[in-house]
Order: C-alpha cells, then structure tokens, then sequence
C-alpha cells in the first residue's frame, strides 16, 4: 500500500496522484507543498520513471503544478549505497534527493507538445497517440545547435560561417501508452494544454 501523506494543506488531487505513484509520497508531498505556499492548484502531473544502472535500479519522480501565477517543478530521485565520507569499509544506505523549483508563468517560453501517432492516414480526432513528449522552456537550460552555412551553390568553397539555433528545453518528459499508460498519456497532455491556456491568458492580461 502507498504510504499516506501527513499533508493536509496539498492539493487533494494533487495529493492523491503523488501517493499512487508510491515513491516516498512523504517526501513528495512535502516539498511540493512547501514550493506552492499554499497557492491553489490549477492542474497538475506526476510523473514516475524507473531506470536501471548497473546492478541497482533508481527511480525519478516529476511532479508538475500550475497555479494561477507559477510553474512549480518538483524533482525527486533515488540513489543507492555509497561509502561515508569518514570510513573505508563502512556504508550508508539508499537515500533520495529533492528539488523544486518556482518560475513565473511570465518566464515560460515554449511549451512544446509532440505526439507519435500509429497509422496516420486513419488516425481519428481524439484518440490517443502512442507517445507525448512534452518541453518546457522559461530560459534557465539552453541548448544550442550549429552546423556550417552555405550559400546554397554546391560548387562552393567559401567559407560561410556558421548557423543556427537556440532552443530552450529546461524541462523534457516522455510518456508514452506501453510504458506508463493511457492515463498518463492522457494527464500529460491535459496539463500541457491547461499550461499553454494559462500563459495565453497571462499574455493577453498584460497587454490589457
């Protein structure tokens, strides 16, 4: 059975989804509460993946809230055994790390909702994709992508600098039917939507 949270001040529903996932809601809950402030919550996603190093398997928990004024993203992982920094021989357990993180819906810059779909030519308006992933952007991690220029001649040899792009992707997540779901599937694309309707609405106010 999923441990129940003592946090009574979350989100019921965002609450709920954060002990189905099963992984140390205590912890979860915790730190997302303290980041809200007690905001209300407007939508939200949890997300669980499991990984597998060595002979150890790890896993990593995101959780999502949006509130009227904020992106409130929650980072959650697992790390096994390591030796004290003090011994030789001695070990301390597992342990887990916990990150949160607030950025101003004014910040977001890109959400980018990409879907794989089977079968295209049949595909019919509301059904599933089998795979969602999702980038948010707002400025903090930026990736940049270069490859020569040209001028479009082939017979060219002059040397034309360099092009290219810069794409901000602070936060990616991939979900997809076989691995996660379709629930899951589905709760992350209603987040994004309620997460790009949020920071039109937060546009169009400020240009009020």
């Amino acid at each position: 059975m999923p441990q129940r949270t003592d946090s009574g001040a979350l989100d019921p529903g965002l609450r709920a989804s954060i002990e189905r996932s099963g992984y140390y809601p205590a912890l979860v809950a915790e730190a997302v509460e303290t980041a809200l402030g007690g905001e209300p919550v407007i939508s939200h996603l949890v997300h669980q993946e499991t990984t597998f190093d060595a002979e150890e398997v790890r896993r990593h928990v995101t959780v999502l809230a949006l509130t009227k004024r904020r992106l409130v993203v929650g980072h959650t992982d697992e790390h096994g055994t390591e030796p004290e920094l003090d011994g030789v021989d001695s070990q301390v357990g597992s342990y887990a790390s916990t990150s949160t993180e607030t950025v101003r819906l004014d910040r977001v810059s890109t959400v980018v909702v990409t879907r794989v779909v089977d079968d295209p030519a049949k595909h019919v308006r509301g059904t599933l994709p089998r795979e969602v992933v999702l980038t948010v952007g707002w400025g903090a991690v930026g990736r940049v992508d270069l490859e020569p220029a040209n001028c479009g001649d082939p017979n060219c040899e002059a040397d034309h600098g360099y092009t290219g792009t810069v794409t901000g992707d602070d936060l990616s997540l991939r979900v997809s039917t076989g691995a996660d779901g379709p629930d899951a599937v589905r709760m992350t694309l209603e987040f994004a939507q309620a997460l790009a309707a949020a920071t039109v609405e937060l546009g169009a106010a400020g240009r009020g």
